[in-house]
C-alpha cells in the first residue's frame, strides 16, 4: 500500500468518529505507540494513520534540517512512514518507535543528499541547515550567521547529537538509539560539540553554550 492510499484513512468515518482513536492520538506515551504498532503489524490503517499524526512533525523537521528543502523533506518523511507500513519493525522497548522513525528518516535524507550532490562523507560533515536555531535562543543577523558557521564546522556526529538533544529535546537514551551508539558516546559527542562551539563562537554568544551545558 502506498502513501496516497493510506493517507485517506485519516478522513475515514471510522477514524474521525472513533472516540478511542481520538483519545489515543492525544496520548503521547510510548505505551500507546506499542499498541498502535501492533495494529500496523495487523494491517490496521487507522492505527497507522494515528502513528503518522503522532510523529509526522518530528520526522519532517529533522528531515528538513538535513536536507534544507521542505519538498525533499516531505518526500523523505513519506518514505519513512511507508517503510513503517510495509515492514513494521520489531522493537525491544516501548519508547523505541520514535527513535526508529527518526533514524530511518535521517538515513534516507543523507542517502538523498549523497545521490543528489554526489557528496563524499567528509564533505557531508560540512553541511548544515541554518534553521536549526530555535526562536528565542539567538538574535537575528550576525548571531545566526556566526552560529550557523560554527555548527557547519562541527563533525556531522557532533552536530547530530546536538540537534537531537537540544533542538529536538530528546533524551540521551533516545539520541543514542537514533544514532546507534551508546549513551556514553552521546555524552562524549555533546561535550566535544559544546567545547568546540566555545572556541569557534565569538565570546558574546557564550550564553548559548551555557544553555547547552545546563541541559546535562
Amino acid at each position: 500500500m502506498n502513501w496516497q492510499t493510506v493517507r485517506p484513512a485519516w478522513g475515514m468515518a471510522g477514524y474521525s468518529e472513533n472516540t478511542a482513536a481520538t483519545s489515543i492520538a492525544g496520548d503521547a506515551s510510548p505505551a500507546v505507540d506499542a499498541v498502535l504498532l501492533e495494529g500496523v503489524v495487523a494491517g490496521n490503517e487507522t492505527a497507522f494513520a494515528t502513528l503518522v499524526d503522532r510523529h509526522y512533525s518530528l520526522v519532517f523537521r529533522l528531515s528538513a534540517r538535513v536536507l534544507g528543502n521542505a519538498a525533499d523533506a516531505e518526500d523523505v518523511t513519506q518514505e519513512a512512514f511507508v517503510k513503517l507500513w510495509r515492514n513494521p519493525p520489531v522493537l525491544r522497548n516501548q519508547a523505541a518507535l520514535k527513535s526508529w522513525l527518526v533514524r530511518v528518516a535521517r538515513n534516507l535524507a543523507i542517502d538523498r543528499l549523497r545521490r543528489a550532490r554526489n557528496t563524499s562523507d567528509s564533505e557531508l560533515d560540512l553541511l548544515v541547515d541554518t534553521s536549526t536555531a530555535p526562536d528565542g535562543h539567538l538574535r537575528h543577523g550576525q548571531a545566526a550567521d556566526e552560529v550557523s558557521a560554527a555548527l557547519a564546522q562541527l563533525p556531522e556526529r557532533q552536530r547530530t547529537a546536538l540537534q537531537l538533544t537540544y533542538f529536538e529535546a530528546l533524551g540521551n537514551q533516545e539520541t543514542a538509539s537514533i544514532m546507534e551508539i551508546s549513551v556514553e558516546a552521546v555524552e562524549s559527542l555533546l561535550s566535544r560539540a559544546r567545547r568546540s562551539l566555545r572556541t569557534l563562537l565569538n565570546p558574546v554568544w557564550a550564553d548559548l553554550i551555557d544553555e547547552l551545558e545546563q541541559l546535562k
